[in-house]
């Protein structure tokens, strides 16, 4: 035993839920509400030393578990059981080792428990490896958050040789062999990054476009939203089944962002395209492309990446490869993107970027963050609309990636509630000014958000 190895040895874990302030649409379903985990936890070392630890992550179970047999109630039901079950195991466990070293070992085992859930709850469809990883991520997050305050350092001064004992092929194969993860993830975070703003399928982009005012002082379409945080990366969410209306939404978006950035003498901005799997085809999205490309030539440049555009079982489908879509944008991994064997497949499939994921736990995203960029992939950090500590988490995961130019951040325009709390602590993080977060201050012990 290391006398910088941990064990867990106590936990607790409590819920949040808030209200949306307007809907937004994923995967064909409006959803309007969010269920938040808290997580707090207590680590020792071998001397006896003790320190607790904070994780916190949205129960995005109609992302981690979409079904259409299984009701909203059904599928969050299914995720607090489970992370009672995750929260009774890894107590139990009684393991010693790095943060990462025991989500690594557990892993396989809240698959088995994720399994034996399905069965308790008769459940007609089974509990998805993706949900599985969202439950346990705030439990993992929570573990390194103490691990880094025992040792008085913030987290991503921990991920060395001289705390994490293992290198990269214990967690990734031969391949890695003799490589430490030091050698991927920054000790220190990027100063300031640019935020991507979501553009939902529901929102409107202008007055005219007749939506019932909210009235809580926020910004009430697109180019209030621009003028407030000084917006020059927006994500567009598409629907992936109805091409004229995707072609449409993108040149509409591109036509009202340009005219707002004129106003504020801006000439540089960029987009990102999110279909949430649902293109059937990628000849849909080669369509879409090419459609665009003629429709609005300059709001086709500024595309940056393209987010999973079809179904995120791979193996189901593997001729929808991506090869061509690549020539034009980056296309990215994100639903399928669940461990190494996930992030190889999309790239002989030819996806050419991955999205990490905070809610994919700060173990897995770390080890596959040095595998994409070993790869030479593309990386961006997407945020499941985490607000408070979630984003904290997720913007340090965004800062400490080298490689990753943004950050996404929407939890302030669909849940300010849950931010409010964390505004006046990270003003940087939560007051948007200028179309950057200040990711230079997260370099507070542990995770950094208390």
């Amino acid at each position: 035993m290391n006398a910088k190895h941990i064990q867990v040895v106590n936990l607790d874990h409590s819920y949040e839920d808030f209200s949306y302030r307007s809907p937004i649409k994923f995967g064909g379903v409006a959803l309007d509400r969010v269920t938040l985990l808290n997580v707090e936890c207590r680590v020792a070392d071998p001397s006896g030393r003790t320190a607790n630890g904070f994780g916190s992550m949205p129960l995005g179970n109609v992302w981690s578990f979409p079904s259409r047999r299984l009701s909203y109630d059904d599928t969050l039901n299914a995720m607090k059981t489970l992370a009672q079950r995750i929260h009774t195991a890894l107590l139990d466990a009684k393991l010693w080792g790095h943060p990462i070293v025991l989500a690594h070992t557990l892993e396989p085992h809240f698959e088995k428990i994720a399994a034996e859930t399905t069965r308790d709850l008769n459940l007609v469809e089974p509990i998805p490896r993706l949900c599985t990883m969202v439950v346990a991520s705030a439990f993992d997050a929570a573990v390194h958050d103490a691990y880094g305050k025992l040792h008085g350092l913030n987290c991503y001064h921990t991920y060395g040789p001289d705390f994490l004992d293992h290198d990269l092929g214990f967690f990734l194969g031969d391949e890695f062999a003799g490589e430490t993860l030091a050698q991927y993830i920054a000790r220190e975070p990027q100063a300031r990054m640019p935020l991507y703003h979501l553009v939902g399928a529901l929102d409107p982009l202008t007055p005219a476009d007749g939506a019932k005012p909210i009235g809580d002082g926020l910004p009430e379409c697109l180019p209030e939203w621009i003028r407030l945080n000084g917006l020059t990366h927006l994500k567009i969410k598409l629907n992936g089944d109805d091409l004229a209306w995707d072609v449409e939404r993108v040149v509409a978006v591109d036509r009202v962002t340009s005219q707002t950035q004129r106003e504020r003498g801006v000439s540089r901005w960029c987009y990102s395209l999110d279909f949430n799997e649902r293109c059937a085809k990628v000849a849909y999205l080669l369509d879409f492309l090419h459609q665009l490309k003629e429709r609005a030539p300059d709001g086709f440049e500024r595309i940056a990446y393209i987010e999973q555009p079809t179904a995120r079982d791979l193996h189901a489908d593997r001729d929808n490869v991506m090869h061509e879509a690549a020539k034009l944008r980056p296309v990215v991994i994100d639903e399928s993107l669940v461990d190494l064997d996930s992030l190889r497949l999309a790239r002989e499939m030819g996806y050419t970027g991955a999205a990490l994921k905070a809610c994919k736990g700060q173990s897995q995203s770390l080890l596959l963050a040095a595998a994409a960029r070993k790869y030479g992939m593309f990386l961006c950090v997407q945020d499941l609309s985490c607000p408070g500590a979630s984003l904290i988490h997720s913007a340090g995961l965004a800062a400490h990636v080298p490689g990753v130019t943004a950050i996404e951040s929407n939890a302030r325009q669909y849940v300010p509630a849950a931010n409010r709390p964390w505004e006046d602590r990270f003003p940087g993080i939560f007051h948007i000014t200028d179309g950057t977060l200040a990711t230079g201050c997260l370099t507070g012990l542990g995770l950094g958000a208390r």
